[in-house]
């Protein structure tokens, strides 16, 4: 008698215990507002396809976690207009976390949308979880409590670029090459300046931007490379505008090193391939071939599902900030959420320890400088996108060493 009644209290209390759990459950929304068609197109699908592995993998039952994150796709084709017009559509349907990363012009007009519609209705703040767009200003003069960035900026990418490249002594003549809006304006100002500080008798032989997806054909800038005798390239294209430019100089037997942030991005490997071996170089906050990876049963699950390459860590840090502020708070509402992500600190891919500044909603993290070379050589594990090459570190920067200044002055809710 008495073991029946022990067994059913014990069973009475399971079953509070999994009714409590269930009432905390959280499905949160996250309005993907991104060009899934359009010149960039297939970089903004792959990212979407990022975003939902790292939902499954990362949040709710995978995660041991009642809180279910859901990505919810809005093809803003690129465009800053079409983005205020799905931001518009997401809070009229009540959801409170947004996210985009490519084209830092269409981020400042969400972050300034965002202030604004949080400005005019209290108790239904919106969040913005930004991936990718690294405009510096958007995390120093126009820094925003309720944006926070989960790549690196620009000026931390560049400053570690920059001293690596500083040692380089045959580096000599720098063509300076990119796309003309936010981000390829701030590649080319830092770029000029750091360059000037750290290696006055590099010349800066050309510093040009071009039209953003618009250019079809490359050759006319390589060769106003070669006619500018540039031994190096520093560039901040990305997605087609990158590939495309690769293979203008592949094909025009152009021999200088290219210095990029997104060589890694779907469709920029196999344009490579062969012909940029040990000559393009690339920086970014972790690669699948880091000596610490932390995420190597997720590249390799998403790889095996998706048939791409992963490379977006954001978007697994996004995910796993999001579930923890929304624990951390126990509500999904804006404002509780922001505070909580504010000095949030987590575990990034390499396994470092990172830190979501709260002075600027800035992520502190670590990064990578890369080289395209040869799978099989030391320290190339994995190939990609067929090429048999990948990247290999050449040089690491722990988080306090890739950390930059801010002079945000913004005040928290």
């Amino acid at each position: 008698m008495n073991l029946t009644i022990k067994v059913s209290a014990i069973a009475v209390t399971a079953a509070l215990t999994l009714a409590g759990g269930m009432a905390h459950a959280q499905n949160v929304k996250v309005a993907f507002i991104e060009g899934l068609s359009g010149p960039f197109g297939g970089v903004g699908q792959n990212q979407l396809n990022h975003y939902q592995y790292a939902a499954e993998q990362f949040s709710g039952k995978n995660a041991n976690s009642g809180v279910t994150v859901q990505i919810v796709p809005m093809d803003s084709k690129g465009s800053p207009q079409e983005a205020l017009a799905l931001f518009k559509k997401a809070t009229d349907d009540g959801i409170r976390f947004i996210t985009q990363g490519n084209g830092s012009s269409v981020a400042g007009v969400l972050i300034d949308a965002v202030n604004k519609f949080n400005e005019r209705n209290p108790g239904k703040e919106v969040v913005f979880l930004n991936y990718a767009a690294i405009d510096p200003d958007y995390t120093n003069s126009k820094c925003s409590p309720w944006h926070f960035r989960f790549d690196a900026g620009v000026d931390m990418k560049l400053e570690a670029l920059t001293n690596y490249m500083k040692d380089n002594k045959a580096i000599k003549n720098v063509y300076v090459l990119g796309q003309n809006y936010s981000f390829g304006q701030q590649v080319s100002k830092f770029t000029a300046s750091m360059l000037a500080e750290k290696r006055p008798d590099i010349k800066i032989v050309g510093n040009e931007l071009h039209p953003l997806g618009q250019v079809k054909d490359f050759a006319p800038y390589i060769a106003k490379m070669v006619a500018a005798g540039a031994d190096t390239v520093v560039t901040g294209n990305w997605g087609p505008d990158l590939a495309l430019l690769i293979k203008a100089a592949k094909d025009a037997g152009y021999k200088g090193n290219f210095y990029t942030f997104y060589a890694g991005v779907i469709g920029t490997p196999a344009a490579i391939g062969e012909a940029g071996t040990d000559r393009v170089f690339q920086v970014g906050y972790w690669h699948p071939n880091a000596e610490k990876n932390a995420l190597d049963a997720t590249y390799t699950g998403f790889k095996y599902r998706f048939k791409e390459e992963f490379y977006t860590v954001a978007t697994v840090n996004a995910v796993k900030f999001l579930v923890a502020a929304v624990e951390k708070a126990k509500s999904a509402d804006g404002l509780p959420v922001a505070r909580a992500l504010a000095g949030m600190k987590g575990k990034g891919g390499s396994g470092e320890d990172i830190e979501m500044r709260a002075s600027d909603g800035a992520m502190q993290q670590a990064l990578y400088i890369m080289q395209w070379t040869r799978a099989g050589v030391p320290g190339v594990k994995y190939a990609q996108e067929g090429t048999g090459h990948g990247f290999k570190t050449v040089r690491y920067l722990e988080p306090k060493l890739a950390s930059m200044p801010t002079t945000c002055q913004m005040k928290r809710p």
